[in-house]
C-alpha cells in the first residue's frame, strides 16, 4: 500500500526564447540533473499554497522575489509513482523581468541558460523532461494548466479547466 505523499515545486524563468535550468547538485530527491530554475520541497505551513513554497524556494536558491517575475502561472501539476512514494509536483513558469541580469547564482548548483530549443538532450528528472517537451511543443503557446500522470511510458497530458 502506498500511503507516502511528496509534494514539491519547481520554477522556470523564461526570457525571450531561452530558459534558466539549475544543474542540482546534492538534493534530497534529484542530484546531478537539470531541473527548473529553483524549487524544492513544501513546508508544513505552505501544504496548500504551491505559490508560497515555489516563491520560498526561488529566494532561498536565487536571492529572488514576486517583483522580479512577470506572469508567475502555475502550468502543471505532475503525478509520479515511485519508490513507495506517490510524487505530485507543482510547475511554475514566469518572465524573468529585465532589470534583472543574466548572470545568476544558485546554491543548490549550477544555473545556465538554455534556448528552448536545445533541451532534449539534457538530463532531467522523470516528469520535468516531459513537462519542458510539452512545454515547448504546446504550453508556451497558451495559458492553460495542465496536469500530467506518469504510465511507464511517458507522462499523459490534459487540461484542467476550471469549472
Amino acid at each position: 500500500m502506498v500511503g507516502k505523499l511528496r509534494n514539491m515545486t519547481a520554477i522556470y524563468l523564461i526570457r525571450g526564447e531561452n530558459v534558466l535550468l539549475l544543474f542540482r547538485q546534492g538534493g534530497q530527491v534529484v542530484t546531478d540533473v537539470w531541473t527548473g530554475s529553483a524549487g524544492g520541497h513544501f513546508e508544513d505551513f505552505e501544504l496548500n499554497n504551491a505559490t508560497a513554497c515555489v516563491l520560498r524556494e526561488l529566494n532561498e536558491e536565487l536571492n529572488l522575489c514576486e517583483d522580479d517575475l512577470d506572469n508567475l502561472s502555475l502550468r502543471y501539476v505532475t503525478l509520479l509513482r515511485t519508490k513507495g512514494e506517490i510524487r505530485q509536483n507543482y510547475y511554475f513558469f514566469a518572465n524573468l523581468k529585465e532589470h534583472i541580469g543574466d548572470d545568476l547564482h544558485s546554491n543548490e548548483g549550477t544555473v545556465r541558460w538554455f534556448s528552448i530549443n536545445d533541451l532534449s538532450d539534457l538530463e532531467m528528472p522523470y516528469t520535468a523532461k516531459y513537462v519542458m517537451e510539452h512545454y515547448c511543443k504546446i504550453g508556451r503557446f497558451s495559458d492553460k494548466l495542465y496536469t500530467g500522470v506518469s504510465n511507464g511510458y511517458g507522462v499523459e497530458f490534459i487540461e484542467l479547466p476550471e469549472y
